[in-house]
Order: structure tokens, then sequence, then C-alpha cells
């Protein structure tokens, strides 16, 4: 079987989110246990398994290393990437997931735009959150069930990009993860904000691009800077950027990837 590491949310190969990709021949999933061997063997922030449903319609799952999740960005780009790169779809395709049809749209250029659901924000006073990070936290949020994840505010750029948490802490937290935010230091840096995901819980120490995370960062810096459209950058070691769009209670994310293995799988 056919296994790939696909680099999204990049244009260069080794920058953005490595992905694990799987494009299954049959018409169901296979054995559950098996593809979360897969991931886990994969050792990757997620790893993507999608099966044709007829037409240019697929199903789609995710895995991390220890579990499978309710929506990943990133690894939704890769497929979609794999999936063009086999001529299997046109230049749409729409995915069936546990967070429902999510549409995407490849561009001639390459760009890969994703049609998300809006995660909603609930301002919230979590404790210890500021203990597990290391940094004074300005607001704090919890995202909707599909993230299940704990939006924080920092004070700027250099505090997000310095920040050094205590990742036994943040997974003791009741979340799957913590976004960090912050606005850019410099509005002609090319970006508004930035961003770090961290989701020891779910296996993922530190994650490189976080797509299904700018579905509430999206409406957080749309409302604070009075624009729908945004250029966030995630300022992990590996970085990337990824253009988001708020139409109402949807979010477009958009943004490229790079085959950078392509292999057997023969377990």
């Amino acid at each position: 079987m056919r296994i790939r590491i696909i680099d999204a949310f990049t244009d260069r190969p080794f920058g953005g989110n490595p992905a694990g990709v799987v494009v299954l021949d049959a018409d169901t999933f296979p054995d559950e246990t098996w593809m979360q061997r897969v991931a886990a063997e994969m050792n990757l922030a997620e790893t993507a398994f999608a099966h044709p449903r007829g037409g240019q319609d697929w199903a789609l799952r995710w895995f991390t290393p220890l579990c499978e999740v309710n929506l990943c960005g990133h690894a939704t780009l890769a497929m979609a990437h794999a999936l063009v790169e086999d001529k299997l779809i046109g230049d749409v395709v729409a995915f069936d997931s546990r967070s429902g049809i999510l549409t995407t749209a490849v561009a001639e250029d390459g760009d890969i735009t994703l049609d998300f659901p809006v995660s909603p924000l609930t301002p919230v006073e979590p404790a210890g959150v500021a203990e597990a990070l290391g940094a004074p936290v300005v607001a704090a949020y919890e995202t909707g069930p599909a993230l299940g994840d704990l939006l924080v505010e920092l004070a700027d750029e250099q505090t997000v990009r310095s920040l050094r948490p205590d990742l036994g802490r943040v997974a003791a937290l009741a979340t799957r993860g913590v976004i960090v935010t912050a606005a850019a230091d410099d509005p002609a840096s090319g970006y508004d904000f930035v961003s770090r995901f961290f989701g020891p819980a779910v296996g993922v120490p530190e994650d490189p691009v976080t797509g299904s995370a700018h579905t509430a960062l999206a409406p957080l810096w749309a409302a604070r800077l009075g624009r729908d459209e945004l250029v966030g950058l995630q300022a992990s070691a590996r970085s990337g950027l990824v253009r988001t769009a708020l139409r109402g209670d949807r979010v477009e994310l958009t943004g490229r990837a790079v085959t950078v293995l392509d292999g057997t799988l023969h377990a």
C-alpha cells in the first residue's frame, strides 16, 4: 500500500507541517486499530486516510500517534494535494468527515483552500494555564467541540515565540491542546498574528502548523483587527503561513503542499 509524507502550509520541502497520507482503493475504511497503528508508526502530528465515495466525494479520517481526532487542517490539505497528484480529482473535492462535509478547492497555481466550520469561542478563566505556559495570560477561550482546545492570548509576538511551556502541566489540562496567540509585532511583516499549538495529551508536544486552530484564530483576530481576510504565522521551528478568510459561520484556510516522501507500506 502506498504511503506518503506531505508537507502542508508551505511551498518548500521540510517546512510547514508534515502529514502522513494514505489513499485507499476500497470503498470502506480498514480496521480502526490498523489505522491507529499506522499513525503511531508514522509518528507525525496527523496521518490521514481517505477512500472514494463516488465522483468527487471522499471519506476522510485523521489520527494522531495516540488517537483519532475530529478535525485536522494540514492533513486535509495534504490529502487534497495527494489526490490532485494522482489525478483522482479535479479542482474541487468534498470530504465527508467527523466535522461534516469539508469542501476543498485547488487553484491552478497550486493554492489549496479548505472550507471549514468556524470554531465558536467562549471566554473562560481556567486555572493553572499561566503556570503551565510559564507566561501571563491576557485572555482565554474554550473552542467548540470539533476542536476541544483552549485558545490563549499572550501579551505580544515575542512572548509567543519564546514560550517554553511545561508540557506535563499542559497535558494535565482538561483540553485536547492549547493554542497560544498574539498580534504581529510589525504590521508590515506579511502576517497579522502569530500562534503556536501544544497538544501533548494527544501525542503532539508541539504541532508545526495547525490548520484547525485557525478556525478559532480567524474569528478572534478578524474581530480585533476589523478585517475578514488575514494571514497567520505559526511560529514553530518549521514555521508556516495560513491565509484565512472569514465567511459567516465558515472560514477558508489557504496554503500549499509539497510531497517529500513516497513509499510502500508493507504491513
